[in-house]
């Protein structure tokens, strides 16, 4: 109680993390597995954007590229050389969803940092989906291809014989644990990121720090943008590393 009080005195009344909060888009109920919330809004505009960019602005191709056409070329080539170095030329057949997991995440990132938007890659929700959709296919991949002798994934036969037990049980802990670092990274860095802006731009209102309070968040701005890339291609050059290991299994 006494908190809300010196609150209310000073002014300095702000929730950094209402931003994340999940709300219904249509009427005040509670949140069930079928309604439409803001998250479904954003990660809708995000898909929309991925095929306004890829699809609608590279239908009309030309020698002389559109500005559209050139993004689209430029996230194509970076991606394909990408999986073509990490994984190998026997990983490009599954270029596409590596492709497809780039640009959402790309988009969904870049979407959240419209004001007044909503950062979906914020919720482990919606990373630990797309983690543990990796998570799976890589595995199923690893099986399909190698049967059994996948699981040489886990013998490392390079180490000295008694220590290699010892580096199995390692190697499996690690690699269940995969799904949950590959989300955490993704949410945890872009949550950070918009939660810091929101705590300077409460400052802004104040006189005396104002000027300094905006020069923080048009920094930290910039770097929230620099990372919105960078963690869309962590995510999908992470993703690669899996799909290396699920093609050569063996040590």
């Amino acid at each position: 109680m006494a908190s809300e009080v010196n609150s209310e005195e000073t002014g300095l009344v702000f929730h950094p993390m209402d931003q994340f909060i999940v709300e219904p888009l249509f009427g005040d109920g509670p949140v069930l597995w079928y309604t439409i919330t803001n998250v479904t809004l954003w990660m809708a505009l995000s898909v929309v954007a991925v095929v306004l960019l890829l699809v609608v602005g590279t239908s009309r191709r030309a020698i002389v590229p559109s500005r559209t056409q050139s993004i689209g070329e430029l996230a194509y080539g970076f991606v394909y050389k990408m999986v073509e170095d990490v994984a190998g030329k026997d990983a490009l057949g599954y270029f596409p969803y590596i492709m497809t997991l780039f640009m959402f995440i790309v988009c969904a990132n870049f979407l959240g940092l419209v004001p007044m938007s909503f950062t979906t890659t914020s919720h482990i929700a919606v990373t630990a989906v797309m983690a543990m959709g990796v998570f799976l296919t890589v595995t199923l991949i690893g099986f399909f291809k190698h049967g059994f002798s996948f699981l040489s994934l886990f013998w490392i036969s390079s180490a000295p014989l008694p220590l290699r037990p010892i580096l199995a049980v390692i190697e499996i802990i690690s690699y269940f644990v995969r799904p949950v670092s590959h989300s955490i990274r993704l949410a945890g860095n872009m949550m950070a990121g918009h939660a810091v802006i929101k705590v300077f731009a409460a400052f802004a209102g104040i006189a005396v720090i104002a000027p300094l309070s905006v020069l923080a968040i048009t920094a930290i701005y910039a770097l929230e943008i620099l990372v919105s890339f960078i963690q869309a291609y962590v995510f999908a050059i992470l993703t690669c590393v899996y799909l290396k290991d699920a093609l050569h299994p063996h040590h």
